[in-house]
């Protein structure tokens, strides 16, 4: 019997890898929902490839461009009917950017067997909603993001007091050996050329800054339930241990893999029952560099090169936190890109928020609702901006 999936951003670079997969194995799935936001030239070509029973275009002007297309037999979903849709998946795919992603992953949540989630914000800032939907639901709900897969996989037989420390690793980006005078003068393009990963603008420069392994670090605390002092995040430039987990027995695990979603994307979908090669053209053989385990190198984080990592003991400090620094982030990020502000300017904004007047006033509030939630997360922006200007 075929597995129902959907996959919410199917235009995205997660979304794209998890056809990919599903193009190898089109007699394992029926693809049941996929959504998108604005591509229309991608949204009408997955329609016709893939025949989905539904299609969910969170754009307005984007789903009226589709509609006249009239296409046969395919339903394409706006946002109101998305939420009277009530069809049961196998397996749903989260791969929304940003905080649009939380309700509809939510929504999906009640409806699925296994969410598997590459979006982030839903768990920084949602996570107590998404966790209650699924303990209600008895849904799996697994982060596919190559770190906490790991972490997952790592940590699955042990109990958390036999964990001494879990370290997430980061690559150290593009600026890894700089001086930290070199910084004050970086652009956008530069920032954007990451060594390892093929990603997005914003997460790349979230990499280039090591905010991402920031809200990794939230991420981890409450997926796993761990501590945020047992977590601690150590540079690994060639970017093939993923996480590494010391247990107080003495003994230190890690995963290797290659800088590729594809990995954890196909294990998460299969449960590790699998022959990865196979998922792979020959174009892109797997696991090209063989020698490459020969030299895996780990250092700590310098703090005049990514200045953010002064923060990690405030992630968590109060309830809505997260939810702040991740809507700040946003908008330092796209002003940098930009070009409306520097580089180093992203941590020193990011200071600025955690001790501006208002923050314990919206830090305090409890994440309890999609309500409050957005209303933390408009804040924050808001908030940033103001501090921009104010510059």
């Amino acid at each position: 019997m075929k597995k129902i999936i959907s996959i919410l951003g199917s235009t995205g670079s997660i979304g794209l890898s998890t056809l990919r997969i599903i193009d190898k194995k089109k007699d394992y799935f029926k693809i049941n929902l996929l959504s998108a936001n604005t591509n229309y030239k991608i949204i009408i070509k997955q329609i016709k490839k893939y025949k989905p029973n539904y299609f969910f275009i969170n754009d307005a002007q984007t789903y009226l461009k589709v509609k006249k297309k009239k296409i046969k037999k395919k339903k394409i979903l706006n946002k109101i009917e998305f939420l009277k849709f009530n069809k049961k998946n196998d397996i749903t795919i989260s791969a929304i950017s940003g905080l649009a992603g939380l309700a509809p992953t939510i929504k999906l949540t009640k409806l699925s067997k296994k969410v598997l989630i590459a979006n982030k914000e839903s768990i920084i800032c949602g996570w107590r909603l998404l966790k209650d939907a699924a303990t209600i639901n008895n849904t799996k709900v697994i982060s596919v993001d190559s770190e906490h897969y790991s972490i997952l996989k790592l940590i699955e037989n042990h109990k958390l007091y036999e964990i001494e420390k879990i370290f997430l690793t980061a690559s150290g980006g593009p600026f890894l050996n700089y001086k930290s005078k070199r910084l004050k003068k970086i652009t956008p393009k530069e920032a954007l050329k990451h060594p390892k990963w093929k990603m997005g603008k914003k997460i790349t420069i979230e990499s280039a800054t090591m905010m991402n392994k920031l809200f990794e670090v939230i991420e981890a605390q409450k997926l796993f339930n761990i501590p945020d002092s047992k977590i601690e995040i150590i540079v690994h430039p060639e970017s093939l241990v993923h996480a590494i987990v010391k247990l107080n027995n003495g003994l230190i695990k890690f995963i290797y893999h290659e800088t590729s979603m594809i990995i954890p994307l196909a294990n998460a979908i299969f449960e590790g029952n699998l022959n990865i090669k196979n998922f792979f053209s020959e174009k892109k053989k797997y696991h090209k560099n063989k020698s490459n385990i020969k030299n895996l190198n780990f250092s700590s984080v310098d703090s005049k090169i990514f200045p953010v990592i002064k923060f990690k003991n405030r992630l968590n400090e109060l309830p809505s936190t997260p939810i702040i620094l991740n809507a700040a982030n946003e908008i330092l990020v796209d002003q940098f890109i930009n070009k409306k502000i520097g580089f180093l300017a992203i941590s020193k904004f990011i200071m600025r928020i955690l001790n501006s007047k208002n923050y314990k006033k919206y830090a305090i509030k409890s994440p309890t609702s999609l309500k409050t939630i957005n209303l933390v997360d408009e804040w924050s922006k808001q908030e940033i901006k103001k501090l921009i200007i104010k510059k």
